[in-house]
């Protein structure tokens, strides 16, 4: 008796109707109840490889990484095409997430991406030059958008300073989805998509402070950024960099750099004339020389940053008010 074979037939009523009833189960975050329904709908339809799909997706959102790799696998099974599945997709986040690097090769170069290293290499997928890409840290608390660097498919290096709220700091890696939320667009017309984490994957050792800089100029503030960059680490002008977004907004296609200077971001949910978390925008100067700016520094480093910075310009710089935030 055949009961993996591949030909496609219609699911069958009780197969829907619990695969229905899963999903809003799923919606209203009741994993465990949708976890029974979507394994009675497999017993129901072994055969069809969306049986196993949904309970790797399940699995997936619970973060049971090996049980998602398992239905994965069977899902992949019973495919009757030869890439670009998303169940390939699937596959390579639990991968990925349990470091099973030659089954997320695998999976990526199932789902038709090139992946360098030959068929034996069984180390981390890396060289894959998929870009910069922005990643919705916390998608479910206190959301913030991101900027990093796309190590593979499933990973971003986090390349900005993330606020405190949201609990991560740069030079994390975190894990994140498939399907994009929303785009970032630049003035010289690129765009970038916008992945939502599903958890941390690498932490960073280097904190994150908060400061706040008196700079005179752009070209001072630019100068300190400069500096941390130098030194292996980070600064960012949270006062410039920051603004507040309605869940709408923030899932849409968004430019990255409105809302500077004398221009009021539409889309700008924050109050004017507050540095820093609270707002970016000003209330029609071009520049506010106090400025609340994050840095990504070791304890042993960062005064002497700052201090090095005033230094070189002390008629238009200083600093105070340092604090260790995350």
């Amino acid at each position: 008796m055949r009961i993996f074979g591949k030909g496609r037939h219609r699911p069958s009523a009780s197969w829907r109707q619990a695969t229905d009833r899963a999903f809003t189960l799923i919606g209203d975050g009741r994993y465990e109840d949708a976890g029974e329904l979507l394994t009675r709908a497999a017993d129901l339809e072994p055969w069809l490889s969306e049986s196993w799909f949904n309970l790797a997706l399940l699995h997936k959102f619970r973060h049971d990484w090996e049980q998602a790799r398992a239905a994965g696998l069977r899902a992949v099974a019973l495919l009757d095409r030869e890439t670009g599945a998303p169940d390939w997709w699937n596959v390579g986040i639990a991968a990925t997430a349990l470091q099973d690097w030659p089954l997320a090769r695998r999976a990526w170069q199932a789902y038709g991406l090139k992946v360098p290293g030959g068929a034996t290499v069984a180390g981390e997928p890396l060289g894959m030059e998929l870009g910069s890409a922005a990643v919705r840290l916390s998608p479910e608390g206190e959301a913030e958008v991101v900027w990093g660097r796309r190590l593979d498919p499933a990973r971003i290096e986090v390349l900005s300073i993330p606020l405190p709220s949201s609990g991560r700091r740069w030079g994390e890696v975190v894990l994140h989805d498939g399907v994009p939320h929303g785009e970032r667009t630049t003035s010289a017309g690129h765009s970038y998509p916008v992945f939502d984490e599903i958890e941390l994957w690498a932490p960073s050792p280097v904190p994150t402070w908060v400061v706040l800089l008196e700079a005179a100029t752009e070209a001072d503030r630019d100068a300190l950024e400069q500096l941390a960059a130098d030194a292996g680490f980070a600064a960012e002008d949270w006062s410039s960099s920051v603004r507040l977004l309605c869940r709408m907004c923030s899932e849409s296609r968004m430019p990255s750099d409105e809302g500077e200077g004398e221009h009021l971001d539409p889309h700008d949910h924050s109050e004017p004339g507050h540095p820093g978390p609270l707002g970016h925008r000003t209330d029609g100067q071009l520049w506010v020389p106090e400025r609340e700016c994050g840095v990504a520094a070791p304890p042993s480093l960062v005064r002497g940053l700052l201090d090095g910075w005033v230094a070189d310009s002390p008629d238009s710089r200083d600093w105070r008010d340092l604090e260790e935030v995350c």
